[in-house]
């Protein structure tokens, strides 16, 4: 099966920002920028399922911070899946017209 790129804007809420800025950085490509409560997020990953790609994003930022919260939405196939850490919240057609 053939991977396409899945589009994420989510936002990590940490108490350890130091432990979890590089690995963000290096699973997600695209802009990581460092916010009071931890870091937003705009990039992409490499996938078909948007909840098996925020499973493994948060399983990764949870082997360094076991409190570590993703607050994502992935963007594929013209749908939007929200996700609050591993629950999907909704879903809704993607908007080309959204900022």
């Amino acid at each position: 099966m053939a991977t396409d790129r899945v589009h994420l804007v989510g936002t990590v809420s940490t108490d350890a920002r130091a432990a979890i800025g590089p690995v963000l950085k290096g699973l997600v490509n695209g802009a990581v920028t460092e916010t009071p409560d931890g870091f937003d997020v705009d990039g992409w990953q490499e996938g078909t399922d948007p909840r098996e790609l925020n499973r493994q994003l948060l399983s990764a930022l949870r082997r360094v911070e076991r409190r570590t919260r993703l607050r994502s939405e992935w963007t594929f196939d013209d749908v939007t899946y929200r996700f609050f850490d591993y629950a999907l919240k909704g879903t809704r057609p993607a908007s080309s017209d959204r900022p």
